[in-house]
């Protein structure tokens, strides 16, 4: 009963800001006339203090009316004179009524905001008639003693007002209507300084160029938006401008800033993706950014492929983008981090330049673990198979579509064909997998109602078996077990792929994401009872691909997995490795330093596996806090673990040198993420003159470097799904009242 009663608060609540909405817009000359006479009212119920209806006040013999219909409530109540006092704005005699012409009707222009009526076409101001006479004409001598005496002109027509003193603010109106009709339109009189000019053109300038091509910079010339700029007090600008002057002078900015940076910091990681393809006659963009130890990001260039191309050439391409950074000091890049496993480029590199640590991305790894599951798993085998026979069926046999759509419009609210991958073909891409349970699970209502239709009943005994063997499929419990099964698999998959790429974890999270992907895994194998052996097989088949060993390594030395043990000392998580991950340890970690420190990094490192970190330090790293946006608890200060090695644990002047270098090293090569028209001005970039190409260039340069800065990771294609969402939303029946849309639109 309480949830009734707070959703009908809530409508009522609706209802008068709707109201309100109106009104407001009505008093600013864009809304319907008698507005300025109604005025909305919130009652509230006594007892619980909930609104529990919305009235109409008139503001001029305070009567309350009801609130469904305001234009009706206005047609009885004012225009046929019910309401006294309104009568007697235009109707107070002052001198006696002349014979006149029929009354006159002048429209209210759009942007008039004086007086109290109408904006849009049918609205109107009743002005009372004009009438020129003669003092001794109709009324005679006794006339002349109402009129001011003109001596020079005593025979002079004198301009009479037939409805009295009201119509003085009515013939002022009229005059200001004239006047505007006569004058050109001209700004509305803001005035803004040149700081100010100047502010607004900037940011103007970054919206444009940070937009990722999603804003045209030749749209700067449309005629409206011009307008717009000469109403709101800003000069006209040039879209030539703003692709010569302004772009090089933001170019030149972004290009010293990451120049900058790059410079004061002591070492980086370079992280690079789309080298990974599915297609080999694919285009395709490779993005290169720099993780400095700030946690930070740095956009460095986008390389554009028309080509699969071989390992050789990947290795060639991020060496050089090596020496382009560091010159001589090739130490200060410390490793990459990169999404093609295929082949041996990283392990090359890691073999060449020995203090290089080269990462393979998480983010395709377990989008490739759906792949494995696809192809490795017989329930996925058998469900794929199921699921095509079942959409072709119901996508293209025209009289079972029909049937399907009718049902399906019923219980779904849409009618639509079945997602599936390419028929000629017995591969599918994983999405497209997900896809085509997804809507087998959403319309499985339908398909049980056509199933049970007496006309599908007529076609399954007439038609080819197919029709009664799909119909016995979607009968079976069992078909749709195993298609939930497999749903929910690919969507706990790819649920953790997207947390990768949102929170891009560090290399030191890579064994802990493991373990609980694999604790996840077994609880889907209890649920619908699949064997964990085979499961387990597939996973740990994919997890030594992707393994290195400074997994491990970075595990053991991040503070922020430092466990507590019976003495209360805060050690290191050894006892969670194997004991070839304990080895891999060692081997990184001498790896990693001069052939003289080995074996003072050693020990070094047992002196850190059995004495840890100090109690406050170690709690003060693993202090977390609820993120305000997610909800989801998150470590206080992120940088924690790498600053307790460089300023406090000063003892360990070896393995701090490594702990610094590995724990900051990003496991995901998600960076920056380009838009449709992102790619089209890179396809651009080849097939054009020189000028245009550099052109393009610097707004590439411009674009993804504010994306990173600003931790802006999502694809600006996106946002359409948001437009298509805020456009649910604004016109759902509840937000506004049915009234407000034809008031606003009169």
């Amino acid at each position: 009963m309480a949830d009734s009663d707070d959703a009908t608060a809530r409508a009522v609540h609706r209802r008068y800001e709707g109201l309100l909405m109106v009104r407001t817009k009505a008093l600013k000359g864009k809304g319907a006339w008698y507005w300025s006479h109604l005025e909305p009212l919130l009652l509230k119920n006594s007892d619980t203090g909930f609104p529990k209806a919305v009235k109409l006040r008139c503001s001029l013999c305070d009567a309350v009316f009801s609130a469904s219909n305001p234009s009706r409530t206005a047609s009885e109540h004012l225009k046929r004179g019910t309401c006294p006092n309104f009568n007697s704005l235009s109707k107070t005699p002052f001198i006696p009524s002349p014979v006149s012409t029929s009354p006159v009707s002048c429209k209210r222009p759009a942007d008039d905001t004086c007086g109290g009526g109408g904006g849009g076409g049918d609205s109107f101001y009743d002005i009372s008639p004009l009438t020129v006479v003669d003092p001794s004409g109709v009324y005679g001598g006794s006339f002349s003693s109402f009129l001011p005496q003109h001596q020079n002109h005593p025979q002079q027509p004198v301009l009479v007002l037939s409805g009295g003193k009201e119509d003085l603010g009515a013939l002022a109106m009229l005059e200001n209507s004239v006047k505007r009709l006569r004058t050109p339109r001209t700004s509305p009189g803001v005035s803004l300084n040149k700081a100010q000019i100047d502010s607004a053109l900037d940011f103007l300038t970054d919206w444009v160029f940070e937009s990722s091509g999603s804003v045209s910079i030749s749209s700067l010339e449309h005629p409206k938006f011009k307008a717009f700029l000469t109403q709101v007090g800003l000069p006209s600008i040039s879209s030539r401008d703003f692709a010569r002057f302004r772009l090089n002078s933001k170019y030149q900015m972004a290009k010293a800033d990451v120049h900058l940076k790059i410079t004061d910091t002591m070492f980086f990681q370079i992280a690079s993706n789309g080298w990974k393809t599915h297609n080999q006659e694919h285009k395709t963009m490779i993005h290169m950014t720099l993780n400095l130890p700030n946690g930070t990001s740095l956009y460095r260039k986008t390389l554009f492929l028309s080509s699969s191309v071989p390992c050789s050439f990947a290795e060639e391409v991020l060496w050089d983008t090596v020496s382009e950074i560091c010159g001589s000091t090739t130490e200060k890049c410390v490793g990459i981090v990169a999404d093609k496993f295929k082949g041996k480029t990283l392990k090359n590199l890691e073999d060449q330049h020995p203090w290089l640590v080269n990462l393979p991305c998480q983010f395709q790894a377990f989008n490739d673990l759906v792949t494995d599951f696809i192809t490795n798993l017989p329930l996925f085998k058998k469900v794929t198979q199921n699921c095509k026979r079942v959409a072709e069926f119901f996508n293209f046999e025209s009289n079972i579509r029909k049937i399907f759509h009718r049902y399906q419009l019923q219980e779904c609210g849409y009618t639509r064909l079945i997602s599936m991958g390419t028929p000629e073909t017995e591969e599918i891409e994983a999405m497209t997998l997900f896809q085509m349970v997804d809507d087998i699970l959403e319309s499985a209502p339908a398909m049980q109602l056509a199933r049970l239709d007496e006309a599908y009943k007529t076609t399954s005994m007439e038609e080819h078996s197919i029709a009664r063997d799909v119909s016995n499929l979607i009968g079976d419990s069992t078909f749709w077990n195993e298609v939930e099964a497999v749903h929910c698999l690919i969507k706990l998959m790819k649920n953790m792929a997207e947390e990768i790429e949102t929170e891009r974890p560090l290399v030191g999270q890579c064994l802990p994401l493991w373990e609980e992907l694999r604790e996840k895994v077994k609880d889907w194998c209890k649920k619908f009872k699949i064997s964990e052996e085979s499961m387990e097989n597939i996973v740990s088949r994919r997890f030594m691909k992707n393994y290195h060993p400074a997994w491990a390594a970075a595990f053991v030395l991040d503070p922020l997995y430092l466990t507590r043990d019976n003495t209360g000392k805060y050690l290191p998580p050894f006892k969670r490795l194997t004991t070839e991950q304990e080895k891999d340890v060692d081997r990184l970690i001498t790896r990693l330093v001069a052939t003289e420190e080995a074996h003072i990094v050693l020990m070094e490192l047992m002196k850190w596996r059995t004495e840890g970190l100090d109690e406050v330090y170690a709690r003060a790293v693993q202090m977390k806090e609820k993120d305000p946006i997610t909800g989801k608890l998150r470590t206080a200060n992120p940088q924690s673990s790498r600053l307790v090695w460089e300023t406090y644990l000063t003892e360990f002047k070896s393995l701090r040198k490594v702990a610094v270098r590995l724990i900051f090293l990003h496991a995901s090569s998600c960076g920056f993420k380009s838009n449709a028209n992102f790619e089209r001005m890179m396809c651009s970039y080849g097939s054009c003159s020189r000028a245009v190409a550099e052109g393009v260039k610097k707004l590439v340069f411009i674009s993804a470097r504010s994306k990173l800065e600003k931790r802006n990771f999502c694809n600006d294609d996106d946002k359409n799904d948001d437009d298509i969402e805020l456009f649910g939303a604004v016109n759902s029946d509840d937000d506004l009242p049915s009234e407000a849309d034809r008031s606003s639109s009169l």
